[in-house]
This record gives C-alpha cells, sequence and structure tokens, in this order.
C-alpha cells in the first residue's frame, strides 16, 4: 500500500512514555493493562512533538508522524490548518499522571515565547540544557481533564482570602509582608515577589511558623493538608505556601480547566487528560529541583484573582459533548458510548486524535479492510482528508481536534 493511499484512512499510533520523578508506577500502566512498573510513568505523548513524535505503520514499517505529515500536510492536516499553523499539527495530546506534586509554572504568551526562543538560541544555549527557559517558539495553552480526583492549583484567590489564611498560619513572620490595602493585582503580585526573595534565614522562620500551625489544622483543612504535604516534598521551599495564596481544587472524573498564558498553576495530584498547543515551554517558580528563573516568572505571570471556573460541556451531536476552551490550536470532546451505541464522524471536521480511556470499542471506515478495535490507552489518527467514520461499543473515548 502506498503511503499516499494510507493517509486517507484512519491509522493507528505508537506513542511515546515520559519517565519523569513525579510520575506513576501504576495508573498509566493500569489504564493500559500492564503491570506496574519500576520506572515512574508521568506522561503518554500523542502528536509531533520534536522530543516524542508519535509513529505510525505503513506497509509493515514505523514512520514518524511529524514526517509523514510533513509529507502530506493538506491530505492529513486540511488546507485551513495547513495554511494556518505552517504545516505543522499545532497540538500536543498527552495522558498524565502525577504520583508527586509537580512544579508551580506558568506559561509563556506568544511574544514571549518567540523572543525568548530567538534570545536563548542566539546565546547558544542548547535546546536541552538544564537552564533552557524557551524550547521552542510557540506559547502553550492547556487543558486538563480528569480521570481520576485531580487536585490542582490554578490563579490567585481573592486577596481577602490570602491575607486572611497568612495571618491565621502564620501571625507572627508573614504580617510585616502584607502589603497595605491597594489594587489586587499589584497587591498580589508584591506579596509574591516579597516570598520569593526573602532572605534564607527569614523563610526558615516562615516556612516553621506555618507549617506547626498547618500540622494542628490538617485533618480538617485541605489547605493545611497540602502544605503540610508539601513540605514532605520540598521542606525549604517558600512554594509550600501555594495552597494558602491559589485556588485549589480538585476535579472529579470528567471536569476540566483550561490555563491560559501567564496564569500560575500546579497539579498535585492524579490522572488526567491533557491537551495544549505544541509546546514546551514551562516558566518554574517552585516546588521543584529543576531550573527556576525568577525574573523571568515574574515578567510573565499574570497576578490578577479570579474565581475558579470548571471548564462547561456542551453537546454537538448524539453521544458526543465538547469541552468550552478559548485556543486556536485545539479543541476536546468526550465521546460516551453505553450499551452498544454508535458514534457517526461529522463530515466537515479537522485532523483528529482519537484516545480511549475506558471500556471497548470498534472504529470502521470505508479504506479499511477491517475494523481497528481500540481498548484503554489505544490511540488513533484520523487525517482530514478521510472519509466519514463510524465508532459502535461501550467506551469512553477523547476526541482532539483543531477548530474550524
Amino acid at each position: 500500500m502506498a503511503i499516499k493511499e494510507a493517509v486517507r484512512r484512519p491509522l493507528t499510533l505508537k506513542n511515546t512514555i515520559q519517565e519523569y520523578l513525579w510520575g506513576s508506577h501504576t495508573a498509566i500502566q493500569q489504564l493500559m493493562g500492564v503491570p506496574k512498573t519500576k520506572a515512574p510513568w508521568a506522561e503518554l505523548w500523542m502528536g509531533t512533538h520534536p522530543k516524542a513524535p508519535s509513529q505510525v505503520k505503513i506497509d509493515g514499517k514505523w514512520m514518524g508522524l511529524d514526517a509523514l505529515i510533513r509529507q502530506f500536510p493538506n491530505e492529513i492536516l486540511g488546507p485551513s490548518t495547513t495554511a494556518k499553523f505552517n504545516g505543522a499539527l499545532p497540538f500536543l495530546f498527552k495522558i498524565l499522571a502525577a504520583q508527586h506534586p509537580l512544579s508551580i509554572q506558568a506559561h509563556p504568551d506568544k511574544t514571549r515565547a518567540a523572543a525568548g526562543f530567538v534570545r536563548e538560541t542566539a546565546s547558544g544555549i542548547a535546546l536541552d540544557h538544564p537552564a533552557r527557559n524557551y524550547r521552542d517558539p510557540s506559547h502553550k495553552p492547556e487543558c486538563i481533564c480528569a480521570l481520576t480526583p485531580f487536585t490542582a492549583l490554578k490563579g490567585f484567590r481573592d486577596i481577602n482570602d490570602i491575607t486572611g489564611i497568612l495571618k491565621r498560619l502564620c501571625p507572627d513572620g508573614i504580617t510585616a509582608l502584607i502589603p497595605d490595602a491597594a489594587a489586587a493585582a499589584p497587591f498580589i503580585r508584591k506579596l509574591y515577589v516579597s516570598l520569593l526573595c526573602l532572605p534564607p534565614d527569614q523563610k526558615i522562620r516562615i516556612i516553621a511558623e506555618t507549617l506547626e500551625n498547618a500540622r494542628q489544622a490538617a485533618a480538617k483543612d485541605p489547605v493545611c493538608a497540602w502544605i503540610h504535604r508539601l513540605s514532605q516534598y520540598y521542606p525549604e521551599d517558600i512554594g509550600i505556601l501555594s495552597p494558602a495564596l491559589m485556588n485549589l481544587v480538585t476535579l472529579t472524573p470528567g471536569q476540566a480547566l483550561f490555563l491560559e498564558s501567564g496564569e500560575l498553576h500546579a497539579y498535585l495530584c492524579g490522572m488526567g487528560i491533557e491537551i495544549m498547543a505544541n509546546s514546551d515551554n514551562v516558566l518554574r517558580a517552585g516546588l521543584t529541583v529543576k531550573h527556576v528563573d525568577t525574573e523571568e516568572l515574574l515578567d510573565a505571570a499574570r497576578f490578577d484573582p479570579g474565581p475558579l471556573e470548571i471548564l462547561a460541556l456542551q453537546t454537538v451531536a448524539p453521544n458526543e459533548s465538547r469541552y468550552l476552551v478559548h485556543a486556536e490550536e485545539f479543541v476536546l470532546s468526550k465521546i460516551a458510548l453505553k450499551h452498544e451505541a454508535a458514534y457517526a464522524a461529522p463530515a466537515d471536521r479537522s485532523v483528529e486524535i482519537l484516545l480511549c480511556t475506558g471500556g471497548t470499542a470498534r472504529l470502521t471506515h470505508p479504506e479499511l479492510a477491517d475494523e481497528i478495535i481500540l481498548k484503554p490507552g489505544d490511540s488513533v489518527i484520523i487525517p482530514a482528508q478521510t472519509d466519514p467514520y463510524h465508532i459502535n461499543g461501550e467506551a469512553c473515548i477523547y476526541k482532539a481536534g483543531v477548530p474550524i
């Protein structure tokens, strides 16, 4: 079968597992039906990011999805997506499993990412150097959707909540750092800068006082419980106070969050589906042994407080609901099939990646001699030019695509 003929049908993907220290030895493994692993599995990547592009099998040989798209961009991405994103798949799709907390971080906007990438490249910093902030010239809006109970920090609390919690947990050490009444964003930024720039001896005193009070209330107060838990991983990091400053939420399966550029966040524990613009740019604020560039982070981060918003689901077709995100690079849908239900793909659609997270589904297509069986952890890419496909079974499938 010629490669040109192959891109007229759904193609099964082979994806890379990323082994990071904060990952889980069992979560993704159980989803995929494999035994516990010695190394922690943190993420499974689906897409074309240079760090770990997916592969497809054509005529018995594996080839990179990135190479296939370069050869047939219009057929796979569709003409409009090809033109808008310079012939590249604009999103990266993942399963993420956090056994331990990830760093507090923010992602740059388009302008900062492009300028930072050029600046660091010109200075001779290697792409894989630990001190590199910008590994590509793209921004990174992202969406996280819970597959299990998923705890995260996202954005800043109201200033009255922040001051009330801090004065309760650290009345002696924190009072002098709390700014006078002012507009919310400057107030929070000034407080955050003060905490990040504490002299070592003062930082030790504030952490000790906070932990003493947090331990006493940990059984009844999630904020205190998480401050105490974070201290077990990073006992000398002022970032353990983050649950007092930021919105703390535990998503139930199916609930999701959308993260704008510059929005401070941290994933604390749980497994979820993650989709983002095709970028690996991260600016870290703390709770990490990796590179922290405080000045760059403070310039990029947003400090305006806001209520926590759980993404709404909108029914878009029988058995399909879509998460309402504000991104030009991706859309995320959930296909829920019960009692041998059927899903019919629309004729007008973008390139799509389908990921099964539960049950068993059968995908059929006019160009396929045999149906594709999808079980948890299986994924396929559907080129934009292909005829509509159908799915039958009892399964949960997440669908990543590009807005059209």
